[in-house]
């Protein structure tokens, strides 16, 4: 991993105020990598760094955001994007790891080798592409809504196989290093129509060794022949699980798999646009991203062009599009599980038909409850440090919550636990491993019982 950020002419973009900011978070990344070298007493420093940073990069956000809106920027919305999910997605899950591992070494070169890796990227394509130097990296991406359902399926079938969950933190990845990596490129194609799919997959190298390693038995902790010749099977049968779930890329075969050197990869993701690039944590284990090169993906006139011609047909459709949305009142539930996968399963399933927050603790309930009531909370009995026993006890003790419907959710029926929370007034009880229609059903019986 490299020690030193050195600033270059190259990373300039031509707006002075925005290539000193650049230059002041290069010299923050730098300490980092001063600090990491510490032997002693560095941790809280490495800390109020690490949020010096956290804070420093924000506030550029904003101030580049306002330059660019200044100037009419046409790719402002897209900036904004990539910003965002850096400041809501992956910086947050780069700060749990750290504290999770109490700033152990392998979680403080994730955090310098992504933020690292992500700023040189984002300086050299998007931040260059303001004053027209090149063209954004980003601009061919699927939108939203299919990179969330593509986050989705990876997530499930990674708790599926390995019991492991995972969490996107970010969907604008740039190919930088997280660690000693392993990258595999797998292509596709069809007879039919002769389309093109590549999948480029980047495994830490301990992720392989805690998931497929652990299946095999290895105890070396070392990548090996058979090590890498079952990461390559399980790789594979991986992809074609995913492809499964996208009916446009049926009649799919693999037609060529490589495994790239770092260089050979960064050469790919020079060259290419890709219309997915996703990186993904999981808690530990290890780091992969998903990476996909396929135009054909791309959707045509997502949305009606606006011209002379029609713009005032089209901003009245669109006001009364989000008059319609908002007349439909959704009643909002509260899924309160330290599981990430139950919870996404739980809102999957819920939110046609409700709005449907999540909270990972009890502590996390209870601040959300407080900024935004719920009508329902779907709430754990089984979490560390705050079971749900003991979140229902302290809503109850607050009279503004003290008929706050709550129901439990567990894995199993256990009479004694139920008893001991009948002073609580629970609402109910979900068995987690009930059929989803069953548990849909019974979310629905409740308000059609309770609420008018």
């Amino acid at each position: 991993m490299v020690t030193e950020f050195v600033w270059q002419d190259e990373f300039k973009i031509g707006v002075e105020s925005i290539d000193h900011e650049h230059q002041r978070l290069f010299k923050i990344i730098n300490k980092l990598f001063a600090f990491r070298e510490e032997e002693k007493d560095s941790q809280w420093t490495c800390q109020e760094s690490i949020k010096y940073f956290k804070d420093h990069a924000i506030k550029h956000f904003a101030d580049e955001e306002a330059y660019m809106l200044s100037i009419d920027y046409e790719g402002l919305a897209e900036h904004r994007r990539i910003h965002r999910g850096f400041r809501e997605n992956t910086l947050p899950a780069l700060e749990q790891e750290l504290e999770q591992t109490n700033y152990a070494p392998d979680a403080v070169d994730h955090f310098l080798g992504v933020c690292t890796g992500w700023l040189i990227g984002h300086t050299l394509t998007e931040d260059q592409a303001i004053t027209g130097k090149r063209d954004g990296k980003w601009e061919n991406l699927l939108p939203s809504e299919e990179l969330k359902a593509l986050e989705k399926v990876i997530v499930q079938l990674v708790f599926n196989l390995f019991h492991l969950e995972s969490q996107m933190i970010s969907e604008a990845y740039g190919g930088e290093k997280f660690g000693k990596g392993v990258y595999y490129r797998l292509v596709y194609g069809t007879k039919k129509d002769q389309r093109r799919q590549e999948i480029i997959l980047v495994f830490e190298e301990k992720l392989l060794i805690n998931t497929v390693g652990k299946i095999l038995g290895i105890q070396t902790g070392k990548l090996d022949t058979m090590l890498v010749h079952a990461a390559r099977y399980t790789a594979r049968q991986f992809v074609s699980r995913v492809l499964e779930h996208f009916p446009a890329e049926e009649g799919s075969e693999l037609r060529e798999e490589n495994l790239l050197t770092y260089e050979q990869f960064k050469k790919i993701f020079e060259r290419e646009e890709f219309q997915a690039s996703l990186l993904f944590n999981t808690g530990g284990a290890g780091y992969f991203a998903y990476c996909v090169i396929a135009p054909h993906l791309l959707k045509a006139n997502v949305a009606t062009p606006i011209g002379a011609e029609n713009a005032m047909d089209e901003v009245e459709r669109y006001l009364s599009q989000r008059r319609e949305e908002e007349a439909v009142h959704k009643r909002k539930i509260l899924v309160v599980d330290d599981s990430l996968t139950i919870r996404e399963s739980i809102k999957r399933l819920l939110e046609p038909d409700y709005e449907v927050a999540m909270a990972d603790s009890g502590v996390a309930a209870i601040r959300t409850i407080t900024l935004n009531r719920p009508d329902l909370v779907l709430l754990d009995y089984e979490m560390p440090v705050c079971d749900g026993r003991q979140t229902l006890e302290m809503l109850r003790s607050d009279p503004v919550f003290a008929d706050l419907p709550v129901i439990f959710l567990t894995g199993r029926r256990d009479t004694d636990s139920m008893i001991k929370v009948m002073p609580l007034k629970p609402a109910g009880y979900l068995i987690k491993q009930s059929k989803p229609e069953e548990i849909k059903q019974e979310i629905d019986n409740f308000f059609a019982k309770h609420v008018k």
